[in-house]
Protein backbone atom coordinates (compact mmCIF):
# COMPACT_ATOMS: atom_id res chain seq x y z
CA UNK A 1 0.00 0.00 0.00
CA UNK A 2 1.56 3.10 -1.26
CA UNK A 3 0.08 6.68 0.36
CA UNK A 4 0.76 10.22 -0.86
CA UNK A 5 -0.41 13.59 0.53
CA UNK A 6 0.52 16.95 2.41
CA UNK A 7 2.40 16.85 5.72
CA UNK A 8 0.61 18.05 8.69
CA UNK A 9 3.80 18.24 10.83
CA UNK A 10 3.16 18.16 15.22
CA UNK A 11 5.95 18.20 18.03
CA UNK A 12 6.38 15.63 20.64
CA UNK A 13 4.09 14.46 23.09
CA UNK A 14 0.91 15.16 21.46
CA UNK A 15 -1.43 13.37 23.46
CA UNK A 16 -4.94 11.90 23.61
CA UNK A 17 -6.85 14.59 25.09
CA UNK A 18 -5.16 16.83 21.98
CA UNK A 19 -5.82 14.65 19.18
CA UNK A 20 -9.44 13.91 20.46
CA UNK A 21 -10.81 16.21 23.09
CA UNK A 22 -12.16 14.63 25.98
CA UNK A 23 -15.23 17.16 25.46
CA UNK A 24 -16.21 15.06 22.27
CA UNK A 25 -15.69 11.61 23.63
CA UNK A 26 -19.66 11.45 24.33
CA UNK A 27 -19.73 10.05 20.45
CA UNK A 28 -18.69 6.96 18.50
CA UNK A 29 -19.15 7.97 15.21
CA UNK A 30 -16.50 8.73 13.34
CA UNK A 31 -17.55 11.39 11.35
CA UNK A 32 -18.36 13.67 13.99
CA UNK A 33 -14.99 12.64 16.00
CA UNK A 34 -13.29 13.79 12.65
CA UNK A 35 -15.09 17.29 12.72
CA UNK A 36 -12.92 17.53 16.40
CA UNK A 37 -9.94 16.29 14.99
CA UNK A 38 -6.58 18.05 16.64
CA UNK A 39 -8.63 20.97 17.38
CA UNK A 40 -7.23 22.05 20.64
CA UNK A 41 -4.12 22.36 18.54
CA UNK A 42 -5.30 24.04 15.06
CA UNK A 43 -9.17 24.93 15.50
CA UNK A 44 -9.62 24.64 11.70
CA UNK A 45 -7.63 21.32 11.48
CA UNK A 46 -10.11 19.43 10.40
CA UNK A 47 -11.54 21.42 7.55
CA UNK A 48 -8.47 22.04 6.03
CA UNK A 49 -7.22 18.12 5.44
CA UNK A 50 -7.83 16.52 2.10
CA UNK A 51 -8.17 12.95 1.41
CA UNK A 52 -5.23 11.25 2.11
CA UNK A 53 -2.87 13.05 3.95
CA UNK A 54 -0.29 12.08 6.69
CA UNK A 55 0.20 13.28 9.71
CA UNK A 56 4.35 13.55 10.58
CA UNK A 57 5.22 14.06 14.65
CA UNK A 58 7.81 13.50 16.99
CA UNK A 59 8.04 11.39 20.14
CA UNK A 60 5.80 9.76 22.05
CA UNK A 61 2.84 10.89 19.66
CA UNK A 62 -0.36 9.11 20.80
CA UNK A 63 0.69 9.67 24.41
CA UNK A 64 -1.94 9.87 27.17
CA UNK A 65 -5.17 7.90 28.09
CA UNK A 66 -5.97 4.75 26.17
CA UNK A 67 -9.53 5.89 24.23
CA UNK A 68 -9.57 4.73 20.38
CA UNK A 69 -11.20 7.92 19.62
CA UNK A 70 -8.17 9.22 18.70
CA UNK A 71 -6.93 6.79 16.19
CA UNK A 72 -10.86 6.97 14.54
CA UNK A 73 -10.59 10.49 14.59
CA UNK A 74 -7.65 10.84 12.83
CA UNK A 75 -8.63 8.32 10.11
CA UNK A 76 -11.74 9.65 9.47
CA UNK A 77 -10.54 12.79 9.01
CA UNK A 78 -9.18 11.47 5.90
CA UNK A 79 -5.48 11.16 7.70
CA UNK A 80 -3.98 8.38 4.84
CA UNK A 81 -1.55 7.50 8.02
CA UNK A 82 1.14 8.79 10.60
CA UNK A 83 4.90 9.05 10.75
CA UNK A 84 6.63 9.78 13.82
CA UNK A 85 9.39 9.09 15.77
CA UNK A 86 7.68 6.75 18.21
CA UNK A 87 4.47 6.09 19.32
CA UNK A 88 2.77 5.52 22.91
CA UNK A 89 1.74 1.58 22.94
CA UNK A 90 -1.41 1.88 23.56
CA UNK A 91 -2.33 4.30 20.64
CA UNK A 92 -0.26 2.50 18.16
CA UNK A 93 -2.22 -0.89 19.13
CA UNK A 94 -5.65 1.18 18.73
CA UNK A 95 -4.31 2.82 15.55
CA UNK A 96 -3.29 -1.25 13.95
CA UNK A 97 -7.08 -2.71 15.73
CA UNK A 98 -8.92 -0.07 13.41
CA UNK A 99 -6.70 0.29 10.87
CA UNK A 100 -4.81 3.24 10.93
CA UNK A 101 -1.47 2.94 9.71
CA UNK A 102 1.56 4.09 11.35
CA UNK A 103 5.39 3.90 10.84
CA UNK A 104 8.22 4.95 13.33
CA UNK A 105 11.34 6.81 11.71
CA UNK A 106 13.08 9.45 13.56
CA UNK A 107 14.55 10.80 10.71
CA UNK A 108 11.96 11.09 8.44
CA UNK A 109 10.16 12.77 11.33
CA UNK A 110 13.46 15.83 11.93
CA UNK A 111 13.83 16.23 7.99
CA UNK A 112 10.18 16.28 6.82
CA UNK A 113 8.39 19.80 6.96
CA UNK A 114 4.67 21.35 7.45
CA UNK A 115 3.46 20.97 4.21
CA UNK A 116 5.99 18.62 2.16
CA UNK A 117 4.19 16.12 0.16
CA UNK A 118 5.53 12.59 0.65
CA UNK A 119 4.73 9.19 -0.22
CA UNK A 120 4.86 6.02 2.23
CA UNK A 121 5.10 2.63 0.74
CA UNK A 122 3.86 0.61 3.50
CA UNK A 123 5.02 -2.84 2.23
CA UNK A 124 8.78 -1.88 1.98
CA UNK A 125 8.53 1.07 4.88
CA UNK A 126 9.97 3.85 2.48
CA UNK A 127 9.02 7.02 3.15
CA UNK A 128 10.11 9.16 0.24
CA UNK A 129 10.17 12.98 0.81
CA UNK A 130 9.07 14.49 -3.16
CA UNK A 131 9.66 18.18 -1.91
CA UNK A 132 13.26 17.79 -1.23
CA UNK A 133 13.83 14.03 -2.73
CA UNK A 134 14.99 12.38 0.58
CA UNK A 135 14.38 9.05 1.24
CA UNK A 136 13.74 6.97 4.63
CA UNK A 137 13.37 3.59 5.74
CA UNK A 138 11.35 2.65 8.47
CA UNK A 139 10.52 -0.97 9.96
CA UNK A 140 7.86 -2.55 7.36
CA UNK A 141 4.63 -4.09 9.30
CA UNK A 142 4.92 -7.91 9.48
CA UNK A 143 2.56 -9.34 6.42
CA UNK A 144 -0.33 -10.38 9.11
CA UNK A 145 -0.48 -6.43 10.17
CA UNK A 146 -0.27 -5.24 6.63
CA UNK A 147 -3.63 -7.73 5.90
CA UNK A 148 -5.24 -5.80 9.50
CA UNK A 149 -4.58 -2.47 7.51
CA UNK A 150 -6.00 -3.03 4.30
CA UNK A 151 -8.59 -4.89 5.52
CA UNK A 152 -9.32 -1.87 7.85
CA UNK A 153 -8.82 -3.22 11.06
CA UNK A 154 -8.97 -5.96 13.16
CA UNK A 155 -12.74 -6.00 13.53
CA UNK A 156 -12.87 -5.65 9.52
CA UNK A 157 -10.06 -8.96 9.22
CA UNK A 158 -12.37 -11.04 11.59
CA UNK A 159 -15.40 -10.46 9.62
CA UNK A 160 -13.72 -11.28 6.66
CA UNK A 161 -12.30 -13.97 8.11
CA UNK A 162 -15.49 -15.70 9.33
CA UNK A 163 -16.75 -15.36 6.03
CA UNK A 164 -14.07 -17.18 4.74
CA UNK A 165 -12.51 -13.82 2.45
CA UNK A 166 -9.72 -14.22 4.62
Amino acid sequence: MIFKGRVWKFGDNVDTDVIMPARYLNTTNPQELASHCMEDIDKDFANKISKGDIIVAGRNFGCGSSREHAPVAIKACGISCVVAVSFARIFFRNAINIGLPILESKEASCDIKDGDIIEVDLNKGDIKNITNGKVFHSQPFPEFMQKLIKAGGLMEWVKERIKGNV
